[in-house]
């Protein structure tokens, strides 16, 4: 296993079946989480500065939407975090079973539902915003962490990428 590999581990001992992820992944989703509910809790409760387009939008079709969003990403977030975390295989190996045959990253897929959601429950373009960046961000996280799978498992960990879209199921 590379030396990099190791060192990036670090958090997750207890899992060495996992690769590795961005140094500073874990705080860059906390500190975004955190700017996404202030600037959408601002925005919806307080200042109202750029939520004119929720206006348009009926509660009772903002609440199912939003709530249906939601529930998916709770969903595919407890998925993907039970085949990451619940088994400790003796062998590293790539995961491509369950939500990892949909897509290559259900659970940054499902902490941007859990945004998208949010964001279908009160229009703001404010945390539309936060959002876009968030979607950088996970972007930027995933395809570290695939550059490292790939140093790790080589062809397999290529094929898994050939056939499993990154982010929307059924789209490559």
């Amino acid at each position: 296993m590379p030396e990099q590999v190791k060192l990036e581990r670090r958090g997750h001992r207890e899992h060495t079946h996992l690769t590795g992820e961005y140094k500073y992944g874990d705080i860059g989703q906390i500190v975004l989480f955190i700017l996404f509910a202030v600037v959408w809790i601002s925005d919806t409760f307080v200042f109202r500065f750029s939520d004119a387009i929720d206006d348009r939008v009926p509660f009772y079709i903002s609440l199912p939407v939003g709530g249906a969003i939601l529930i998916l990403g709770l969903i595919l977030a407890n998925k993907s975090h039970k085949v990451v975390f619940g088994d400790n295989p003796d062998e590293a190996h790539v995961i491509d079973g369950g939500v990892f045959g949909m897509v290559r990253h259900p659970l940054y897929l499902s902490a941007l539902l859990l945004y998208l959601g949010v964001i279908a429950l009160h229009l703001s373009l404010a945390a539309i915003g936060v959002f876009v960046i968030a979607c950088g961000f996970y972007y930027f996280i995933a395809k570290y962490e695939e550059k490292l799978l790939v140093e790790r498992f080589g062809d397999a960990y290529r094929d898994y990428m050939k056939r499993v879209p990154m982010w929307i199921p059924g789209i490559k």
